[in-house]
């Protein structure tokens, strides 16, 4: 049996979107019958949130559709990611920028917008609801299940 395919979702902090979205991919994976060959991971660009939870917001908003993100906990990207992810998919473009100046080599092939994969979504980037009430948590959450959608539509034609 061939290594599963590897996603790191990044954002800002690790305590929104990208751990909504590594948390929805898994559920949606597992239930696309693709656990075995799609593993996923988390984490953000800054380190203001090391080792806490997702935010109750975030919580909240995907538990209410059936997502459990309580065992989640935020980490800090490492160079070393760049090596242990098949791909490293940015919430948004200055996501992807800063994770472009990192790369080295042809590290940076491995790289895309995490809605690039849903090219019908709403927007083109999950804007950060962190300072925002729960309509900005759920639209994020529309965008991100949208995105994973994508992610598990390609990974099922591969």
């Amino acid at each position: 049996m061939a290594a599963p395919t590897r996603l790191l979702f990044v954002c800002t902090g690790n305590i929104c979107r990208s751990p909504s979205a590594e948390g929805v991919f898994r559920h949606m994976a597992a239930a696309a019958g693709l656990a075995e060959r799609a593993a996923a991971d988390s984490c953000g660009l800054a380190s203001y949130h090391v080792g806490e939870a997702p935010t109750r917001a975030a919580q909240d908003a995907a538990s209410a559709r059936g997502y459990d993100l309580s065992t989640l906990r935020a980490r800090r990207f490492e160079r070393v990611d760049f090596d242990r992810f098949d791909l490293i998919l940015a919430m948004d473009g200055g996501h992807e920028a800063q994770l472009r100046r990192m790369a080295r080599g042809d590290q940076a092939a491995r790289i895309a917008l995490f809605l690039a994969a849903a090219p019908d979504a709403a927007a083109h980037e999950v804007p950060d609801p962190y300072y925002g009430g729960p309509a900005k948590y759920e639209y994020a959450l529309d965008l991100i299940e949208a995105g994973c959608r994508g992610w598990i539509d390609r990974l099922q034609r591969a």
